[in-house]
């Protein structure tokens, strides 16, 4: 069975918000992805601000959100906030190393088998 992505213009809100949700959760523990590469493998690329809503709206307790970071590697979260912290520490419970400079992305970025298709062609 071939598979493709949708089109960003094809998806409902809530479609949108699942597929980033479903790509957030293929992160495996120990690797990080950036915003925008969750929003291409959501098939909604240039989204990467929709990323970061939909994580910071989501109240999913399951949900591996720390695995998330900007495309410099960095925690995007207030250096300050609870939520950095938390953030760090969830990481470095994974064995992601966490500088001062933020995580290296070379060591540790996800790296799909594939460009994750998510829906089957019609």
């Amino acid at each position: 069975m071939k598979l493709h992505s949708p089109s960003t213009a094809s998806l409902s809100p809530a479609q949108s918000r699942q597929q980033i949700l479903d790509a957030v959760r293929r992160v495996p523990r120990g690797c990080v992805a950036s915003y925008g590469q969750i929003a291409r493998e959501a098939g909604l690329p240039g989204r990467a601000r929709l990323v970061g809503r939909v994580l910071a709206q989501s109240t999913d307790q399951k949900l591996c959100w720390h695995r998330v970071l900007n495309a410099q590697g960095k925690i995007s979260l207030p250096k300050a906030s609870p939520a950095h912290a938390e953030q760090k520490r969830r990481l470095r419970h994974e064995q992601v190393v966490v500088t001062a400079t933020g995580v290296s992305l070379t060591k540790f970025g996800w790296k799909p088998r594939s460009d994750a298709p998510l829906l089957p062609a019609d």
